[in-house]
């Protein structure tokens, strides 16, 4: 009975530990991760020994094992095809390339920095590969970077997870068990992962045929198909491995097939058309914080100050070698070409934190070791958990100031308001080449429009928080675009005053209302008003209103500041003869004054240029006069 309390006791405390990290994280703007290791080393037996991970016994292992399980498909379900489309070549190149960079890297800072056995070093450099989701996704929701470049991190970190957990553990068997062979190594990292996918895709396509073709129970139907996705991640996993012991490709600490089995079922599911994907989202994130909290505290109670002593001085020099030279260098190897910017690339290198994975199999190594090698089991784990540490904690502490610094934020346009206008308005936006949010409350306009790939942010437009959230600390335009003029006049309020953001636009639906909003300052669109500009165009302007209607098809109209240096001082003669043949000033705006260009005016700094032509060479057009 004694040990039953002893483990409620220690539930209890580490879910309370687990709320009291996410108030602090949500509050600071910090990775959770930084302050549930920090707890679990201080509630350990080297702290207040609230803590004692020996209460689990034998079953830790197996606990920590479903636990990562749930994390990994969490992630894995968030990684969408359309997101990957952005960059396909330089995500390809990091998990594969950049995976053996980080392995052979680490492993020689490890060996020659620390002095460690090269069996050891290896075995450091395979955990070190990942740096997973469950450090990585907290960065990205804090940190509102390019689309293109949160999508890299995040894909890196679901693939790389699966990459280490396989090749550490096959690693481990090769170098410190006494496997032989590099053959044998190949086959059994390839064998294991091949497993783990098909058996994940097999659990994704029975779920899917379940939630699709099974009529559930009306008024339980939500839960119901939360519970069916949960047993799914842990089933996927606990099949592979069953499959891989009954193959005889398991080893004495398990297959790790589990892992890759969890990666696939949650990507196949999270790209597939599912009934209550909300609220499958929604219970699947409640149920990854609490295993996310268990599993950290826990592994991190393990620790003692002896594992960190015993590196001294040279465990910050190859932190340091780990984090600030073999990072950059593999990232900058791997994203060569046009489609990401220098400092983009360099932000890439700048994130890489270590996260669940080489903390928990780490801590599994360790305990298989101590009995016997007991300077290797302090090596690893001294080693791993400091890179954790050390990456946690200045990686993810600095994001935004290194995004900051970096200037590797876009300016945002977030539409509030998921319906005909507002879709419409993303989609002319995006088009256009900028980083829209649409912020929609109504479950299902946010999962058509998630569907649809547009990126989504649910809640309230009105809350404060909501916005702040969706990015309006650094839109440019907020554009309230609801049916009730009421909420956008709220909203253009919140835009305008709370958030001073530069262009605030508005649909106004009842045209008494429009004072109203001019009185704001809010740039007042009447819907009544529009309809009839448009039939008036037709009626006395048929030339110009088709001129605009196929305009709108195959061309684009837009404006922008002046800031590339090359471009100030040129006369107009000059910048149309750099533009595309395709597209030509058409306005010159300076100190709130229209102009036609005429050849022999200058171009200065700060003047609003209209561009005309083909979307491609307008496009051209706004990139080389915008810096």
């Amino acid at each position: 009975m004694s040990a039953a309390i002893d483990i409620v006791r220690i539930v209890v405390a580490i879910m309370g530990i687990g709320v009291a990290a996410q108030v602090l994280a949500d509050r600071l703007q910090i990775p959770s991760v930084l302050f549930l290791i920090v707890a679990g080393v201080l509630v350990g037996p080297e702290g207040l020994s609230l803590v004692d991970p020996a209460v689990f016994g034998d079953a830790l292992p197996a606990i920590v094992g479903l636990s990562v399980a749930i994390i990994v498909f969490e992630g894995a379900f968030h990684l969408h095809v359309d997101r990957l489309r952005e960059a396909p070549r330089e995500t390809l190149r990091l998990v594969t390339v950049g995976a053996f960079v980080s392995l052979v890297g680490t492993a020689a800072v490890v060996r020659f920095v620390l002095g460690a056995s090269w069996d050891v070093a290896l075995l450091v450099g395979a955990l070190l590969v990942a740096t997973g989701p469950t450090v990585i996704t907290p960065i990205m929701n804090v940190v509102p970077v390019r689309e293109r470049v949160a999508t890299t991190l995040e894909t890196e970190g679901v693939v790389n997870d699966v990459t280490a957990a396989i090749l550490a553990l096959v690693m481990f068997e090769y170098v410190l068990l006494g496997s032989s062979g590099l053959t044998t190594l190949v086959q059994k990292f390839a064998t294991r992962l091949a497993l783990g996918v098909v058996v994940g895709c097999l659990v994704a396509s029975v779920v899917w045929y379940l939630l699709n073709h099974v009529e559930l129970s009306v008024e339980n139907a939500p839960q119901n198909a939360r519970l069916i996705v949960l047993v799914a991640a842990l089933g996927a996993y606990g099949l592979a491995e069953v499959a891989a012991a009954e193959t005889g490709i398991a080893g004495e600490l398990g297959s790790e097939s589990g892992i890759a089995a969890v990666a696939a079922a949650g990507f196949v599911l999270g790209n597939v058309s599912l009934p209550y994907r909300d609220q499958i989202e929604q219970f699947k994130g409640d149920v990854t914080l609490i295993v996310l909290t268990f599993v950290f505290v826990v592994l991190a109670s393990l620790l003692t100050l002896d594992d960190f002593a015993a590196l001294g001085v040279r465990g910050a020099v190859a932190v340091v070698a780990i984090a600030a030279v073999v990072r950059p260098a593999l990232v900058l190897l791997c994203t060569i070409g046009d489609r990401f910017s220098v400092a983009e690339r360099l932000y890439i290198a700048a994130i890489g934190p270590r996260g669940i994975i080489p903390a928990s199999v780490a801590t599994l190594f360790a305990l298989e070791l101590r009995p016997g090698n007991p300077e290797a089991a302090t090596m690893l784990v001294g080693a791993v958990f400091l890179v954790i540490f050390a990456t946690v904690v200045i990686e993810g502490g600095l994001a935004r100031h290194i995004a900051q610094s970096l200037n590797v934020i876009p300016m945002r346009a977030i539409v509030v308001g998921g319906g005909r206008v507002g879709r419409a308005l993303a989609e002319r936006l995006e088009d256009r080449g900028e980083e829209v949010v649409i912020v929609e409350s109504d479950e299902r306009a946010v999962e058509r429009l998630r569907r649809d790939g547009f990126s989504t942010h649910r809640g309230d437009g009105t809350q404060r928080d909501v916005l702040e959230n969706a990015g309006a600390g650094n839109a440019k335009v907020i554009a309230a675009a609801t049916a009730d003029d009421d909420v956008n006049l709220l909203i253009g309020q919140l835009a305008r005053n709370t958030f001073g953001v530069e262009t605030v636009v508005a649909r106004v639906n009842s045209p008494d209302n429009v004072a109203a909003f001019e009185d704001l300052d809010i740039e007042a669109i009447s819907s009544g008003m529009s309809i009839a500009w448009s039939m008036d165009n037709v009626i006395e302007r048929p030339g110009i209103a088709r001129w605009m209607t196929e305009l709108d098809r195959e061309g684009d109209v837009q404006e922008v500041e002046v800031t590339t240096d090359g471009v100030v001082g040129e006369t107009v003669s000059e910048l149309q003869a750099e533009l595309p043949d395709d597209c030509h000033l058409a306005l010159i705006t300076r100190d709130a004054e229209n102009r036609l260009p005429e050849p022999k005016d200058t171009i200065e700094r700060g003047d609003h240029l209209t561009f005309i032509g083909r979307k491609d060479a307008v496009r051209q057009a706004r990139e080389h006069c915008s810096a």
